[in-house]
C-alpha cells in the first residue's frame, strides 16, 4: 500500500517559483551564448586567444587577461564572454527569490520558527553574494 504525501502551502509556492526562475535562467544562458557565438558583442578574451590561457592558474590567468574578481564583471556586461555572467547571477539568485516567497506564507501559517529561519537563510545569502564576506584564496 503505497502513501501519498501532500505537499505543504511554501513547498508548492517554492517549487513553483525554483521551476519559473530555473527556466528564466536557462532562457538567459541561452541568449547570452547565442550572443556570444555570432559575436554580436565584442569579447573581453578573443576567441582565438582562449588556448594561451586555458592551462594557466587562475591567478595568471586573471593577471594575463586583466579580469578582476567578485562583482567586478558587471562593468564588462558589455562584452560578450560577461554577459553569460547575467543567466549565471540570476540563477544563483533564485533560492533568495524562493525563500522570500515562502516568509509570509511561514508567519500566515504561524510557522515562526520557520520564517524566522528563512529570513536569517535570506540574510546569509544575500550577505554572501554581496561580497562583502571574503575567504578562501579567491
Amino acid at each position: 500500500m503505497s502513501t501519498k504525501v501532500k505537499a505543504s502551502e511554501e513547498q508548492v509556492a517554492y517549487a513553483k517559483l525554483l521551476d519559473l526562475g530555473m527556466k528564466m535562467g536557462l532562457i538567459m544562458l541561452v541568449i547570452s551564448f547565442a550572443v556570444y557565438l555570432t559575436g554580436l558583442l565584442t569579447p573581453h578574451v578573443p576567441v582565438n586567444d582562449l588556448p594561451k590561457y586555458w592551462s594557466m592558474p587562475v591567478k595568471e590567468y586573471l593577471a594575463a587577461t586583466n579580469i578582476h574578481t567578485g562583482w567586478s564583471w558587471v562593468y564588462q556586461v558589455g562584452k560578450g564572454d560577461f554577459l553569460n555572467f547575467i543567466g549565471i547571477a540570476f540563477l544563483s539568485g533564485v533560492t533568495i527569490i524562493c525563500y522570500l516567497r515562502i516568509i509570509p506564507i511561514l508567519f500566515r501559517k504561524k510557522d515562526t520558527l520557520y520564517g524566522v529561519l528563512a529570513i536569517i537563510e535570506v540574510l546569509v545569502l544575500v550577505l554572501a553574494a554581496s561580497g562583502v564576506l571574503k575567504s578562501g584564496g579567491h
